[in-house]
């Protein structure tokens, strides 16, 4: 093992080549967290809802259901989904897009999902000191794309994600990793009370929610990576980047009326913009405002 990380650290594209390919399988892996994380936690919110209600008429379905179990299967024709089959990114191009048993189309979702992970996770090896930091880093972005693509087709932030990130925020900055432990602890506390008020505020002048309590703790999770003296320029470039893609996604859409858009998302595109460009970011913001 010793040898392989000498290796690594060594020859750069043995690095890089290395953590694409690992990138592409943990995109595979985060396929299965983005759609059956939310079927686990509707499934578990009914069993306490019959345990608390038992007069109910609530059906549970019974049969497992979790990460592993059952094996992935092409939802058309129900044809499991072999070894060979699974291979991320080759096997969808070499099938060409569908189910090799019923020619079903196999949504371009995945492989993009999987494709993204491997990019992304390259570019943290680049720019992210070799080592603890790099592997911990890695860790961040995988648990940003799984939030954010959760966000986006359930419009929850699920705590199982959420709460262990700012945990291992607060972990991974008792040596200073990113920032000072103090720092970490601070922007952990500032960061869900921000929105937490935003929040309030907002719903006392509206009488309408703005934000989900799953934003409150995302923030928080960033502020307890970089410490309070990021949360600023972190909810700057969040609120950037919601106008930008917001506006996209309605000027795209054929419904025009509005509807709700998640705030995860954009909270979780400037956490990794942080997490890359932190430096030079903060340097730039407060040489303009300062």
């Amino acid at each position: 093992m010793n040898e392989v990380i000498m290796l690594m650290e060594q020859v750069p594209s043995y690095y890089f080549g290395t953590v694409l390919i690992l990138g592409l399988l943990i995109g595979s892996f985060l396929n299965v967290v983005i759609y059956r994380l939310p079927v686990m936690m509707e499934r578990s919110w009914k069993a306490e809802c019959k345990d608390a209600f038992p007069e109910a008429n609530i059906d549970l379905d019974e049969t497992p259901f979790n990460l592993v179990l059952p094996r992935s299967r092409c939802p058309q024709c129900s044809h499991l989904i072999g070894s060979l089959e699974n291979i991320p990114l080759i096997s969808w191009l070499v099938q060409k897009g569908r189910c090799k048993h019923c020619d079903c189309k196999i949504s371009a979702r995945y492989p993009s999902i999987e494709l993204l992970t491997g990019v992304m996770s390259v570019a943290v090896a680049y720019f992210v000191p070799f080592g603890w930091p790099a592997l911990f880093a890695l860790i961040f972005t995988w648990v940003l794309i799984s939030l954010t693509f959760i966000d986006f087709d359930t419009m929850l932030l699920p705590d199982q994600l959420t709460l262990p990130l700012i945990w291992l925020g607060l972990l991974v900055n008792m040596s200073g990793t990113f920032t000072g432990l103090e720092d970490a602890l601070l922007g952990a506390v500032f960061g869900y009370l921000s929105l937490w008020s935003i929040y309030w505020g907002f719903k006392l002048l509206t009488g309408k929610e703005g934000m989900g309590y799953g934003d409150f703790k995302l923030l928080a999770a960033l502020g307890a990576w970089f410490g309070w003296q990021a949360l600023p320029l972190i909810i700057l470039l969040s609120s950037f980047a919601g106008a930008i893609i917001g506006i996209a996604v309605i000027a795209a859409s054929k419904d025009k009326q509005s509807r709700p858009l998640p705030f995860g998302p954009y909270l979780a595109i400037a956490g990794w913009v942080y997490l890359i460009y932190g430096v030079e970011l903060t340097t730039l913001y407060y040489s303009l405002i300062l």
